[in-house]
């Protein structure tokens, strides 16, 4: 008999629910086939308004999962797999999102042989558009890693590397919302210093960005040739560049993807 459950995601956090959700909405997985684990009555209700099975604790459903998704904090994640061990079948796929924490540290804490997949989602999960990156442990065969990567590719898009580029990734991609949004918090205050309404501001940053992130993605065009074909010389955007040039952008973005992954590094050690 196979398992009962094709996934069960240990936190009802914000990414657990994009994940879940994004399943359901793909067809990947049938409702009744995932199962959360949330101590929070308010959180357990969310997931079963949709159907998905929920516990309390991990005990009564991790035993019967075929993929165990570990959606906790770096901080606790050592304390949640302990707690749980016992109570993972051999067999089971056992998947982490936690930032920093590496495969190796996680096949400690679990019987030998049992195959762990790293992955560094990002939050656009929640609205289909995150960006996943995956590596699997030295027991992970191919396979399973492939089924890692579909089972995220449903709530965007994934790609395999080497477990060693995870900390990069987590700079970029998995911190990368944060910085993607406080720019257009910038500019919306400047538009509104500027004599915009806030939230007409807000909606042409926010809009800005995304086309100029679906036309470099459907384009394929590189980001210099975008650049070149918005500045005509003498113009506002060229005037705009110089303040951002001698403002040292590139230096200070390059200087925060730094300081990330030396904490991604912190984090696991």
């Amino acid at each position: 008999m196979g398992a009962a459950y094709s996934l069960v995601i240990i936190g009802g956090g914000r990414m657990g629910e994009a994940i879940a959700v994004g399943l359901l909405t793909s067809g990947l997985i049938e409702a009744g086939r995932v199962a959360v684990v949330e101590p929070s009555d308010e959180r357990r209700a969310v997931f079963a308004a949709r159907g998905i099975v929920t516990a309390r604790d991990g005990h009564e459903v991790v035993p019967h999962a075929e993929t165990l998704l570990f959606a906790v904090k770096p901080q606790v994640i050592d304390a949640v797999v302990a707690h749980l061990a016992d109570d993972i079948a051999g067999g089971t796929l056992v998947v982490s999102i936690a930032a920093g924490i590496t495969t190796a540290r996680l096949e400690s804490l679990l019987d030998e042989g049992t195959a762990v997949v790293r992955v560094m989602p990002n939050t656009p999960a929640m609205v289909g558009a995150g960006m996943a990156v995956v590596s699997g442990g030295s027991a992970a065969t191919d396979a399973q890693v492939e089924r890692v990567r579909a089972l995220f590719e449903a709530v965007g898009d994934a790609v395999v590397l080497p477990e060693a580029a995870q900390d990069a990734a987590t700079a970029i991609s998995g911190s990368g919302p944060a910085y993607v949004a406080l720019i257009a918090d910038a500019l919306a205050d400047a538009g509104a210093e500027q004599g915009l309404p806030r939230e007409v501001a807000m909606r042409l940053a926010v809009q800005t960005f995304k086309g100029t992130a679906e036309l470099l993605d459907a384009t394929g065009m590189a980001p210099q040739a975008l650049i070149d074909g918005v500045s005509s010389p003498g113009g506002t955007t060229v005037a705009a560049l110089a303040a951002l040039d001698a403002g040292g952008l590139r230096a200070v973005i390059a200087e925060a993807v730094d300081a990330a992954v030396r904490r991604a590094k912190e984090l696991g050690s």
